[in-house]
């Protein structure tokens, strides 16, 4: 039995055992030594239990694609530690390369959030290595995805990409960041032109306040109340948008960037502040004091102030956002608001301030008015279906009248010349029935109310002046039909929002890339190449076979 068990050192020589086994890079060093072993004890036996195996190592196998860290079957028996899965899809700008082209892997909507809220998703992160791989499997299309997103998008690029009553509607042409067929967060939906509805509410809360204090329209009796109603309601839309559109800035300000950049969107960022001066200017007498305190005027005009410097700069120094790239419709709520201001600034008692702002905003309204009308060669064209925010035409010189009678205290000559040329321009608008049908209901159908209600405040001040049968009756239809296109749009945008939730659909104008990723010309091109170059190929080939 002990012949048996026990190997002879010659026997053990002539033996050799063989491990196959995966080598490790730190398992070197251990068989080096294990040989050595070996030769030191040649004269001892050498049992077959006493041979070492390496221990059993798990490998770590990590795919880039999905992120998902897998083990062995034998170290998930030993080791019971958790590993956190993780998906290309949570991360923004992670497998970018991967989901051009393919919506089931674009739905990454973290490349809008705030960079400040990734840093807080250290810990979900891949480490540093992983990174490193991730980095170097990146394709020149994902470099191309990043950069459309990082960077700002050229104006002419939304003219181009972008159809519809305010550019929000993407070309079929087109290829965009993010999914068409799934359902965005509900910030990433949220528009900034959701500020168009409060400056309709609250600029009714100025109409109707006139309607219970002119003498003009004394004989009808309107009771303040409704001016207070509306008053309450204005604020509270107001107080509510601008929560949203704060949380907005606040987890998506990549989105708001973008806002920023679109030759339609950038002018709503002075709609917050102008429907402020409507609410401090349309106060309900029985909570308004004798006078505003300008603390009220500063507050308000301070921002609109700094956001015009910016925009007007755009439009004096040129580049590609100059006003004859850029202007469209719209382009008046960034004059109307220097009006608005003036008004405001008279009521605290500041003449001078008032006269300032009606100054600077005429003459922008000159400007924008003559480079709408004429529309260089050399500017974008305006889409086609860009119709209600037509409307702002009606605003400005409407407001415009409205400032210098506050201002001067008498409705005059300019005052009337503001007057009929808003008048005409609001004519001329309501007779094109048909320009303004023919798409489908969206939050800038309220770009229709804030000008008809401005143009019917300057009649009432007219009726005033001039007291007849023609201008009172011109005041109650002008009124009779801003009020009731408010409380259509807002039953509509109701329905729209609570009962058919199709009011926030997904906002494509935002995903647009910075370049075209799909051109389908270039590849005709590279083909027409081909086939040139090997005709040219053939030619010499044959012109040397002849010689």
């Amino acid at each position: 039995m002990d012949k048996q068990t026990n190997i002879c050192p010659d026997s053990s020589l002539k033996t050799h055992l063989v491990d196959i086994h995966e080598v490790l890079p730190g398992d070197e060093d251990e068989e080096e030594e294990g040989r050595t072993r070996m030769k030191k004890g040649l004269n001892r036996p050498v049992k077959l239990r006493e041979v070492k195996r390496p221990p059993k190592s798990f490998s770590r196998q990590v795919s880039l694609e999905t992120g998902f860290a897998a083990l062995d079957r034998e170290s998930k028996a030993r080791d019971d530690r958790r590993i956190l899965q993780r998906s290309g899809r949570s991360f923004g700008g992670f497998d970018a390369g991967d989901r051009i082209g393919r919506d089931a892997r674009r739905s990454d909507f973290n490349i809008f959030r705030t960079k400040s809220t990734l840093y807080k998703q250290d810990s979900l992160l891949p480490t540093r290595k992983e990174r490193l791989e991730m980095e170097s499997k990146r394709t020149d299309d994902s470099n191309r995805v990043d950069d459309s997103v990082d960077r700002s998008v050229p104006a002419g690029r939304y003219f181009a990409a972008l159809r519809g009553p305010e550019l929000d509607e993407v070309k079929d042409c087109e290829d965009i960041l993010l999914p068409k067929d799934e359902k965005w967060p509900f910030l990433l939906r949220f528009p900034i032109g959701c500020f168009g509805i409060c400056l309709g509410l609250s600029s009714q809360a100025v109409l109707w306040r006139t309607l219970s204090t002119s003498p003009a329209i004394q004989f009808l009796h309107v009771t303040p109340f409704i001016n207070l109603f509306l008053w309450l309601l204005a604020l509270a839309v107001l107080l509510s948008v601008s929560f949203t559109y704060i949380l907005k800035c606040i987890y998506y300000f990549e989105a708001v960037k973008r806002e920023y950049f679109h030759p339609v969107r950038v002018n709503f960022f002075f709609a917050p502040w102008v429907a402020c001066m409507f609410l401090a200017t349309g106060a309900p007498p029985m909570i308004e004091p004798r006078r505003l305190h300008p603390a009220i005027w500063c507050t308000f005009m301070g921002p609109y102030f700094l956001l015009e410097l910016k925009i007007y700069g755009q439009w004096l120094s040129g580049g590609k956002r100059r006003l004859c790239k850029v202007a469209n419709p719209s382009s008046h709520l960034s004059v109307v608001g220097n009006f608005v201001g003036a008004i405001l600034a008279s009521k605290v008692g500041w003449n001078e301030a008032a006269k300032f702002l009606w100054a600077v905003g005429f003459a922008h309204y000159l400007v924008v008015f003559v480079t709408l009308y004429q529309r260089l060669p050399t500017s974008e064209a305006l889409p086609k279906d860009l119709h209600p925010v037509y409307s702002m035409f009606i605003a400005a010189p409407s407001a415009a009248s409205i400032a210098w009678e506050t201002i001067y205290g008498e409705f005059d000559g300019l005052s009337r010349t503001c007057y009929f040329i808003a008048l005409f321009l609001y004519v001329s608008l309501v007779v094109r029935i048909n320009f303004f049908t023919g798409f489908r209901f969206s939050v800038a159908w309220w770009s229709y109310t804030f000008p008809m209600t401005t143009v019917s405040i300057a009649t009432i001040k007219y009726a005033e002046q001039v007291p007849c049968v023609l201008s009172k009756g011109l005041a109650l239809s002008l009124s009779f039909m801003s009020s009731t296109m408010v409380s259509l749009l807002f039953v509509s945008t109701l329905l729209h929002a609570f009962v058919w939730h199709t009011l926030f659909p997904n906002d494509l104008a935002i995903a647009i890339t910075k370049e075209r990723l799909v051109k389908g010309n270039k590849s005709f091109k590279k083909a027409y190449d081909i086939k040139r170059w090997t005709k040219q190929a053939l030619k010499k080939n044959n012109s040397v076979d002849t010689v």
